[in-house]
């Protein structure tokens, strides 16, 4: 029998009490944006008085700019899994994989990867160099998958691959505003949007 220390166990209540926090941030900045999502209003939705969010938490730019980063990694996270996956299969298919892995988090941890993309600033604030840093890896990953496939022979002709990538993940990040889960497969859209990018060779005549 596992036994836990007075310590680890409190420990772990506050990591939950932080988790929570920061599930009804990414809801409520999702809906209502950054400037509108107030202090006091979260701490209703946790149900604590707002002086107890300062336990867990400095400030609401700290707060914000957790919900922003957790919002990042939870998609980096499943794209790196799905990559280490696919090993040593072709620039394409490891390209295909990385797309529904994104579109697989992105819709599987929406509030906060909505918020991540809806809050593009901090108020006043300038953008915390963690974000930079949290997302600038991000796109580092697509970059060098891109440039793969681009190696690899696998762009369309004349096809830029920076543009490209900012394509692709623009065009990820915007199914936020359509898709309904039921009314489109995951699968399938990846393999379009991989067909967008990187056209299949044609079959040939028999």
């Amino acid at each position: 029998m596992t036994v836990v220390s007075g310590r680890a166990e409190r420990a772990e209540l506050e990591g939950g009490a932080r988790r929570l926090i920061l599930d009804h941030a990414a809801r409520l900045l999702r809906s209502s944006g950054y400037h509108q999502t107030t202090l006091r209003e979260l701490a209703e939705a946790v149900g604590i008085r707002k002086a107890s969010l300062y336990h867990h938490f400095r400030s609401k730019e700290e707060i914000v700019e957790a919900v922003v980063n957790d919002g990042v990694r939870f998609v980096h996270d499943a794209v790196r899994a799905a990559l280490e996956a696919a090993g040593e299969a072709d620039p394409r298919r490891r390209l295909e994989a990385a797309i529904a892995a994104h579109l697989s988090a992105l819709h599987g941890h929406s509030d906060y990867t909505c918020a991540s993309i809806k809050v593009f600033s901090f108020g006043d604030n300038p953008t915390p160099e963690s974000v930079r840093r949290t997302r600038r890896a991000y796109d580092d990953l697509w970059r060098a998958l891109i440039e793969d496939l681009a190696g690899a022979g696998g762009l369309a002709p004349g096809a830029a691959p920076e543009r490209l990538r900012l394509f692709l993940l623009g065009a990820m990040n915007g199914s936020v505003d359509w898709y309904r889960e039921g009314r489109f497969d995951l699968a399938a859209l990846a393999g379009e949007l991989t067909a967008l990018v990187a056209p299949a060779d044609p079959e040939p005549d028999s």
